[in-house]
C-alpha cells in the first residue's frame, strides 16, 4: 500500500511539474506577443554570410501597396501586400500565405511582407493569434479564390481578378504558425493549393502535442524549408534536436538550418534572406536564387551564421 502512495505522489509531481513548465511556456509566448512591432529597417541590423542570401534580404524591384478586407471572422480582417504594377497590368502574381505566431498579428509585422512584395509577390495575412490548426490560412486561401473570380467586389473594381497565380502559392509561418504551415499543407481542404513551404522555429512536437497544437509532418508532400534559431540557449520552442526530429519525418524534398547566435522571437525575420531566395526559387523559379540550396556548393551549407545545415533535395 505504502508503493502505491509512493507511486502516485512522484507520479502527482511529475504532473504538476509538468503543467508548472507548460505554463511558463505559455506565459513567454504571450510575452513575446507583446513586444514591440518589427521596425522598417529590420533588414539593416542582420549580418549576412553569402553573396545570395545578402541579395535577396535587400528589396527587390516592385513599388508595393496595400489593400485590407474585413472579415466576418475571429481574426478581423484580410491584409493584402502586393506589387503596385498589379493595380494597372494584366500579369498573374504568385502568393505568399502567412500563420502569424502565438499572439502575433500581422499588423506587426508590416515591414516583413512589404520586402515579400517587393519581390513580386501578393502577400496574404490576418490578424489571427491562434494559428496551430490553420484556419486562417485557409480562410486566406478562400478569399484568394474570391478575389481572383469575381471582377466586382463590393460594388467596387477588383483590381484582384484574374491576377493571381494559382499554380505557384506558397506558405511560411513561425513558432505556432509553423505548425500552422504543416497543418495547412497536410490537413486543409486546399491543401493541394500550395506549391512549397517554410516554417519558422515551429513548436516542437512534444509541446505542441501538451498544448494540443497536433500535426504530422510525416504528410508533408510538397518541397520545405526549416529553419530555427540557436541563441545561446537554444531556441527553447524547437531545439536542434527537435528540429531534426520534424526534419527526419518529412517524406518530401527539404531543406533544414539554425541561425547562429539568433533567439526565437528573432527566427521571425533574421532568416529572410534565404527565406526570399527560397520563394524566388520554388515560386518564380529564380535559377541564381536556387544556388542557395543546390547545386556543387549551396551557399547556404558554407554560411557561417548557420549550423546543423541539411538538404535532401534532389536535382
Amino acid at each position: 500500500m505504502d508503493e502505491v502512495k509512493t507511486v502516485k505522489k512522484v507520479l502527482t509531481i511529475i504532473g504538476i511539474t509538468i503543467l508548472c513548465i507548460v505554463i511558463l511556456i505559455v506565459i513567454l509566448l504571450v510575452y513575446l506577443s507583446t513586444k514591440p512591432a518589427i521596425t522598417k529597417d529590420y533588414i539593416k541590423k542582420i549580418e549576412t554570410g553569402g553573396d545570395i542570401e545578402a541579395k535577396y534580404l535587400g528589396d527587390g524591384a516592385y513599388e508595393v501597396s496595400y489593400y485590407e478586407e474585413a472579415a466576418m471572422q475571429v481574426f478581423e480582417k484580410y491584409e493584402i501586400y502586393y506589387p503596385k504594377e498589379l493595380e494597372t497590368g494584366d500579369k498573374a502574381y504568385p502568393v505568399i500565405v502567412v500563420c502569424n505566431g502565438t499572439g502575433w498579428k500581422a499588423s506587426k509585422s508590416k515591414p516583413i511582407y512589404e520586402h515579400y512584395a517587393s519581390w513580386g509577390f501578393i502577400v496574404i495575412a490576418t490578424e489571427e493569434t491562434h494559428s496551430w490548426n490553420a484556419f486562417g490560412a485557409e480562410m486566406c486561401v478562400v478569399h484568394l479564390q474570391r478575389l481572383n473570380d469575381n471582377q466586382m467586389i463590393n460594388d467596387r473594381e477588383n483590381i484582384f481578378y484574374q491576377k493571381i497565380d494559382f499554380d505557384n502559392v506558397g506558405i511560411i509561418g513561425h513558432s505556432q504558425g509553423g505548425v500552422g504551415v504543416i497543418n495547412a499543407i497536410t490537413n486543409t481542404e486546399h491543401k493541394n493549393t500550395y506549391k512549397t513551404a517554410i516554417a519558422l522555429s515551429p513548436t516542437n512536437q512534444e509541446l505542441a502535442e501538451t498544448l494540443e497544437w497536433p500535426y504530422n509532418a510525416a504528410r508533408i508532400n510538397i518541397p520545405i524549408m526549416l529553419i530555427s534559431g540557436e541563441g545561446g540557449g537554444d531556441d527553447w520552442v524547437v531545439t536542434g534536436e527537435g528540429l531534426t526530429t520534424i526534419y527526419d519525418d518529412i517524406p518530401a524534398d527539404k531543406v533544414m538550418s539554425r541561425r547562429k547566435n539568433t533567439d526565437h522571437g528573432k527566427t521571425q525575420y533574421s532568416e529572410d534572406g534565404y527565406v526570399m531566395a527560397w520563394f524566388m526559387w520554388q515560386l518564380q523559379g529564380d535559377e541564381e536564387a536556387a544556388k542557395a540550396f543546390i547545386g556543387d556548393n549551396p551557399e547556404i551549407m558554407n554560411n557561417k551564421w548557420y549550423q546543423d545545415q541539411r538538404i535532401d533535395y534532389p536535382e
